[in-house]
């Protein structure tokens, strides 16, 4: 069973993925001043779910081991993928399979 902990990291995970597709959303519209390029919603939204997801990130911190971070942190790769796939119809070419497959080969050798 998963803890708390490690839970709440993988949530910190899945926010800051949401919050990187919300500031790449940013960037393909136009915005007429420069204000309201870096003052809109995805862009206000995206960092505050950073926020959320650095306050998730310090609460996992005080309960688990500081090995187990960065292999729950390398899932963030997995996450954008697909939300690139879902939210912006992003190609998910071999060479990027291949990558996502070393990415969690990684995650279950580590955890064996």
């Amino acid at each position: 069973m998963i803890s708390r902990f490690a839970g709440a990291m993988l949530l910190s995970v899945v926010v800051a993925s949401i919050s990187q597709v919300l500031l790449k959303k940013s960037t393909l519209n136009t915005y007429h001043t420069v204000v309201k390029e870096y003052l809109n919603r995805y862009v206000a939204g995206g960092y505050g779910l950073l926020f959320v997801s650095m306050l998730l990130t310090v609460y996992a911190y005080s309960g688990m081991d500081y090995k187990n971070g960065p292999v729950i942190e390398s899932m963030g790769n997995v996450f954008v993928l697909i939300l690139g796939y879902f939210a912006f119809g992003e190609r998910i070419h071999a060479r990027k399979m291949v990558g996502i497959v070393c990415i969690i080969a990684g995650i279950v050798v580590f955890y064996l």
